[in-house]
């Protein structure tokens, strides 16, 4: 499962099955290449997950998700998507300033595997 190859505490199958509606797919060709799980509260949305499988990234799949995951904003009326980044995780937090996204917080040891701080960002519609 690419969850498990993408993060070290994976989302168990379960709860991404119950969650498909919410999951923008990226593929090439007929070939998954990765995903991006979002989820949306009133007009404030949330960038929970996006994973590009190992062996396709840097060929513009998160990038080209980010970009859905915008899309899927602005149809629904929301005013901004939120996200947490691993602090260390350093072309993810590229990546996300490219699409406009600033930092507006700091999660002390969010993460627990391995232990972790977050940073969260934000993209106003």
């Amino acid at each position: 499962m690419l969850e498990c190859a993408c993060f070290p505490d994976p989302w168990p199958e379960d709860f991404i099955a119950r969650r498909l509606e919410r999951i923008l797919v990226a593929e090439r060709e007929g070939f998954f290449l990765g995903y991006a799980a979002l989820d949306a509260v009133l007009d404030e949305g949330s960038l929970d997950s996006i994973a590009v499988t190992p062996e396709r990234r840097r060929q513009g799949a998160a990038d080209a998700l980010l970009t859905a995951a915008e899309t899927w904003g602005r149809q629904r009326g929301l005013r901004f998507i939120t996200l947490e980044v691993r602090a260390g995780n350093g072309p993810a937090i590229a990546l996300y300033r490219k699409h406009g996204y600033a930092q507006v917080g700091y999660r002390k040891n969010y993460y627990e595997r391995p232990r972790e701080d977050a940073i969260l960002m934000t993209l106003v519609l």
